[in-house]
């Protein structure tokens, strides 16, 4: 691994710990000529996941873009880094685990929505907006009418639960 600062070959790995729930592994490194102590991250690399945009065309699943995507909607919201990795992550073992070369991006962007919905309202409303291409006002209100009633059923599954716990 060469060193970001100087360009040297020799550099020694300090400490090793896994990430990603053993997804990865995050590596602080030393340069043995300069001294200067950098991160790597190494991944399983995996077959090419090739996404089919609306229009037809196909990129290669980049998950920087998908994390990219998620820090702009969990801005100044209480979300962190770390959850957001979780999510990416999270997307990427079921979408290789559906074992296709090729995923429509449109599914991507339902699964994106499943978790945020679950993790952050706000960045979930600021991620639909974008995913769904909200053209009024009409279109937030409606997207809100669907956040409330689902967290009416939510409350309400969950009360329905407890009570069958309390009954004999």
């Amino acid at each position: 691994m060469k060193c970001s600062q100087c360009d040297s070959d020799d550099t020694k790995v300090i400490e090793s710990r896994d990430v990603s729930e053993g997804e990865s592994v995050r590596r602080r490194r030393a340069c043995v000529v300069c001294g200067y102590r950098f991160t790597t991250y190494e991944r399983i690399e995996r077959p090419q996941l090739v996404v089919v945009k609306n229009d037809g065309t196909r990129q290669l699943f980049n998950r920087q873009k998908l994390l990219g995507g998620l820090f702009r909607a969990c801005e100044k919201t209480a979300v962190t880094s770390v959850q957001l990795e979780q999510v990416v992550q999270s997307i990427e073992h079921e979408l290789y685990a559906c074992a296709e070369n090729e995923v429509r991006s449109d599914k991507i962007g339902e699964m994106v929505m499943d978790r945020l919905s679950k993790l952050d309202e706000v960045a979930y409303v600021r991620f639909a907006s974008v995913y769904r291409r909200f053209k009024d006002i009409a279109s937030f209100e409606k997207e809100l009418s669907n956040i409330r009633e689902r967290k009416t059923h939510e409350v309400m599954a969950e009360k329905l639960d407890i009570a069958k716990t309390k009954t004999p």
